[in-house]
């Protein structure tokens, strides 16, 4: 936690406020955002039990199971899900744009990309393991399952996915939104419960923040694990759900008359869903609320760059989804794909740490105090200055840049350094003390042998400049996958022409 971070979190506990984190948003908010409040039943591996779903905060569409631990209505219950989710998510495959690449040929990007917000770290998780659970599912045969669910398993899956990619905005935590943008005066697990989150930050009318806390704890909680004081309600409604169930069954044994559920099971049923109707939707309410809160805050100008990322994946996926042979996600990727995610993820994240302090000065003074920054006032500038590099024969201009500055920068000659308030210059230190650093421009004046007219700053400027610098590389040259080093395993199978095995063992058994 930064000294910031820090002192923020000291006067949010002192004054029952949360204190603001971030001057701007970090993170796209889509215009037209699918809000998903999952619910699943706890002590179980993945037994879903309820989703409330939707675009609209006043129309939000309630799917319930009413006895999770049936295969085939948890089966029904993906299949219903995608039917929802699948329009939303490839709909905006249909509008696109032609991006020229330098060197590659042209591809088709989208223009706009889903966005899925759920409310808090375990919604991200819940998607993983959906798409985990019903990606590979056979469509025909003993075990079949309707279209949509391998399909819904191959988009949450990607979402999860996309998930992990610092900075991406196509699924996010509605906690993890709103800790980035304020802090409160309770702790780090704490800011874990949507409902104790957002007290603090928008507390009714009259009521600290802290006060307010206090008062939501013990409410229904946003999950998406049942809590125990609802489970203690909502056992005996499933058992009574699978009483009028078994009952109708040796009825319609007895007169050949098939009804499954039939009026018992059906009044049975609504009971389990109005318990999770009252449990579900404050925590939709607060959903909502925090996209408004989000809202109101501007964007940061790295924002559009990263969203264009999240565009390019989307799609490249809904293309890939259209390929008759495309085939889902693996359950473990091979090596070769693991390390190039895994170096995509770490690009990304230094690309994100040095956007997002670029664009807000709160996290800046942050980065300032621990001495990866410095803010000056240019008190001298020697622009005619050119310097010979070895192995060069030509002079190239290097202006020497001085500056008065109180801060403290840690970082000593030959870093490189980039500029805040101009992004196209670069420097090096050429020392540093205390008062005083001087550096020497060596990006940004153009290409020839004197800089093109503004690229140097002039006297009295008063410029930021940091050691975290958001500069393109580009990845390694990864191998093929069939030439996998035997070191990782070597090249991985072919994969089998129909679902895993464990497929079919899992639909065999009550409960995966």
């Amino acid at each position: 936690m930064s000294a910031i971070a820090a002192l923020g979190r000291l006067r949010a506990a002192a004054t029952g406020v949360a204190q603001p984190a971030a001057t701007v948003r970090h993170r796209h908010l889509s215009p037209r955002p699918l809000v998903l409040v999952p619910y699943v039943l706890a002590g179980e591996a993945f037994a879903p039990l309820a989703v409330l779903v939707g675009t609209d905060r006043d129309r939000p569409h309630l799917l319930a199971v009413p006895q999770p631990r049936d295969r085939d209505r948890r089966f029904a219950h993906a299949a219903e899900l995608g039917r929802l989710l699948l329009p939303y998510l490839g709909a905006f495959a249909a509008e696109t744009e032609t991006i020229e690449r330098r060197g590659d040929d042209p591809y088709e990007r989208s223009v706009d990309a889903p966005q899925v917000l759920v409310p808090t770290a375990g919604g991200v998780e819940y998607l993983r393991l959906l798409g985990r659970s019903t990606r590979f599912r056979r469509t025909d045969g003993e075990f079949a399952v309707a279209e949509e669910v391998p399909l819904l398993g191959r988009w949450s899956t990607w979402l999860a996915d996309r998930a992990g990619v610092p900075g991406s905005s196509v699924l996010l935590a509605m906690t993890d939104l709103l800790t980035q943008a304020w802090v409160t005066g309770q702790s780090a697990l704490e800011d874990g419960d949507l409902a104790a989150l957002l007290a603090w930050i928008d507390p009714p009318a009259g009521q600290r923040g802290d006060q307010a806390a206090r008062e939501v704890e013990g409410g229904p909680t946003a999950g998406p694990a049942t809590d125990p004081a609802f489970d203690e309600r909502l056992v005996p409604l499933i058992a009574a759900f699978d009483e009028a169930v078994a009952a109708e069954r040796a009825e319609a044994a007895d007169t050949g008359v098939r009804t499954d559920p039939g009026p018992r099971g059906r009044d049975a049923e609504q009971a389990i869903r109005t318990a999770l109707a009252a449990e579900l939707l404050p925590t939709w309410d607060r959903m909502w609320r925090g996209v408004e809160l989000l809202g109101a805050l501007p964007p940061g100008g790295s924002v559009a760059g990263r969203w264009e990322a999240d565009r390019a994946s989307y799609s490249f996926f809904a293309a890939d989804l259209a390929d008759p042979e495309s085939r889902p996600q693996p359950r473990v990727p091979g090596a070769v794909s693991a390390a190039a995610q895994l170096a995509t993820r770490e690009r990304a994240q230094a690309r994100l740490d040095a956007e997002q302090v670029r664009d807000d000065p709160l996290l800046m003074a942050a980065v300032r105090l621990a001495g990866e920054a410095f803010r000056g006032e240019l008190i001298a500038v020697d622009a005619e200055r050119t310097v010979t590099e070895p192995g060069k024969k030509t002079a190239r201009p290097r202006p020497m840049l001085t500056f008065a500055t109180d801060d403290e920068p840690l970082f000593g000659p030959g870093t490189d350094l980039a500029c805040v308030e101009r992004p196209d210059a670069k420097a090096r230190v050429l020392e540093t003390e205390p008062g005083r650093v001087v550096l020497e421009l060596r990006g940004g004046m153009g290409g020839g042998k004197a800089p093109k007219p503004g690229s140097v700053p002039e006297p009295g400027e008063v410029l930021c400049w940091t050691s975290l610098i958001a500069e393109f590389r580009r990845g390694p040259d990864w191998p093929a996958v069939e030439d996998t080093p035997w070191t990782h395993g070597g090249p991985p199978p072919e994969p089998e022409p129909e679902a895993a095995p464990e497929a079919d063992d899992d639909a065999l058994e009550e409960w995966s």
